[in-house]
């Protein structure tokens, strides 16, 4: 199984890597970090995440995984990762991505009128992309799997896990990875956070 991950400048690195985690652990998974520009790329907090190739070097992967992060802004202006995107998905068996990398794919055309999910921020922005967007946390219509933010892509490669290679197989990542979460805290969600909570998450994102 060929799988690309998309990385950018400014990813956010849990977008990439958590579900890099599970999906490494699937039986012949091979993962390559890909971008438009092969290198070093800076997350949003400055970690540094390697594209071990161009994007032009691995034109059909089966499944092909897009994250996000604040640099999705400027990446939905790359024109070569546009046509990527839209060629990889013409071929992939999975397209799949986590928080704002479904508004790449949106922006790519590939989830008109399609159910999809995103973080919860850019629920709205998704809609004006012409996907039907839904606030819940792992979406599955047809081939393309969408997530919502960051953490809750190792809920979607879980999810793909299991329709890859069977529930046995993903409950076994799951507990390799002893993927059990309990949070010290029930804010998790816009929903379930306190007002003040949500305000202040609000008032220092861009999307507001």
């Amino acid at each position: 199984m060929n799988i690309v991950v998309v990385l950018f400048d400014g990813v956010t690195a849990l977008d990439a890597v958590g579900p890099y985690e599970v999906l490494t652990r699937l039986p012949g998974a091979s993962v390559v970090f890909a971008a438009t520009e092969p290198g070093v790329k800076r997350t949003d907090h400055g970690l540094g995440l390697t594209a071990d190739v161009a994007l032009r070097e691995v034109p059909a992967p089966e499944v092909l995984l897009v994250p996000g992060g604040p640099g999705q802004v400027a990446a939905m202006d790359d024109v070569e990762l546009r046509d990527w995107l839209r060629a990889a998905d013409a071929t992939s068996t999975w397209t799949t991505s986590v928080c704002t990398g479904s508004l790449l794919l949106a922006g790519a055309g590939l989830l008109t009128g399609k159910r999809a999910t995103s973080h919860w921020l850019a629920l709205d922005e998704l809609a004006r992309l012409g996907a039907v967007a839904v606030a819940e946390r792992v979406v599955v219509d047809g081939r393309h799997v969408t997530s919502a933010g960051v953490s809750a892509g190792i809920d979607m490669a879980l999810e793909l896990a299991g329709r890859m290679h069977g529930a046995l197989v993903a409950q076994a990542v799951q507990l390799s990875l002893e993927y059990d979460p309990a949070p010290p805290y029930d804010a998790g969600s816009p929903q379930k956070a306190p007002a003040e909570v949500v305000e202040l998450v609000r008032s220092r994102s861009p999307r507001r």
